[in-house]
């Protein structure tokens, strides 16, 4: 039995379809108060294995209603966990600067599952909410009119998709109010002009293999999971789609394509798109550093966005 495709302490694929996972360093839920907040690990659907885990500030600011964050973890759609200790000091931290009860989802990975899985995971935990938050006790102060969706990476890639498919259905439950893509993770066969200046280093082929491991089999880099271009969308989701706040890093290989989606929806005729750069910092700074000034200022720019709505 060999490696197939391996992220060096992160993943090891063999070739008889077995899949070895090696995180970073985790972090219990906890309902005592804990560094401003509290948090509590839920089931979101038992039979799918979809969790989450929800933070909420220990002593809000205020008695009115809490805007709803519903967070996707980024990494490749191979990797991650809402447990991850950077996940959960981000997460937790952020609920306090913006005053938002957040639900971080924790959907199925591939290969074992490929897209379009994790979108439509990720598009239950909204069923999910609205089904629980009268009875959830960390639910009980959410705003369920003002619900923006956030992740980075791939859960920056998953918040696009459950956006469009949120406006798609008419039976979703819940009104997206704005979209917070961090470093989202999209692709394409052409390579942009930093991917095909660093095309023999580990970055662009680490991306490769995610990708490769992601999409359907069969599939290649213009799935329209990957690339965004390819989505054969009507203009009425261009027309509803939510406000959006893009945000890239000036070190992340990644930039191009954040930059990419944001001319891509205003030349959809989306109005309200932002792009907001962390100029001296690399892809997903804020799960390896989440205590960092630039991990800080991100949340307040976020926060900043959902004060707007």
């Amino acid at each position: 039995m060999s490696i197939i495709a391996e992220a060096p302490k992160f993943l090891q694929v063999y070739s008889n379809g077995s899949v070895k996972r090696f995180g970073p360093e985790t972090a219990l839920a906890s309902l005592e108060s804990t560094n401003g907040y509290k948090s509590k690990d839920v089931i979101i659907d038992s039979s799918k294995g979809i969790t989450g885990r929800i933070f909420l500030p220990s002593f809000p600011i205020s008695s009115k209603k809490l805007p709803l964050v519903v967070y996707f973890h980024g990494g490749g759609f191979c990797i991650g966990s809402t447990t991850w200790l950077g996940y959960h000091t981000f997460l937790g931290d952020f609920s306090v600067t913006s005053q938002s009860i957040i639900l971080s989802v924790d959907y199925r990975l591939a290969p074992e599952h490929r897209l379009p899985i994790a979108y439509e995971d990720c598009y239950t935990s909204l069923q999910w909410l609205s089904e629980k938050v009268a009875s959830e006790s960390l639910l009980q102060q959410a705003d369920t009119s003002r619900v923006f969706l956030s992740g980075d990476s791939a859960g920056g890639n998953i918040a696009h998709h459950v956006a469009v498919k949120a406006i798609q259905s008419h039976a979703c439950p819940l009104r997206i109010t704005g979209l917070m893509p961090i470093h989202p993770y999209f692709g394409s066969e052409k390579r942009t002009v930093k991917e095909m200046v660093d095309e023999s280093k580990e970055d662009v082929t680490m991306n490769d293999m995610f990708w490769r491991l992601s999409i359907p089999e069969g599939s290649n880099r213009d799935y329209y999971g990957c690339n965004f271009e390819k989505h054969d969308l009507g203009n009425t989701v261009w027309l509803k789609f939510p406000p959006t706040e893009v945000y890239v890093a000036g070190e992340d290989f990644l930039k191009e394509r954040g930059v990419m989606y944001v001319e891509f929806l205003k030349n959809k005729g989306v109005k309200k798109v932002t792009l907001v750069e962390a100029k001296e910092e690399s892809h997903v700074f804020h799960v390896y550093h989440p205590l960092s000034p630039a991990t800080r200022s991100l949340q307040t720019q976020m926060t900043t966005f959902i004060e707007k709505y």
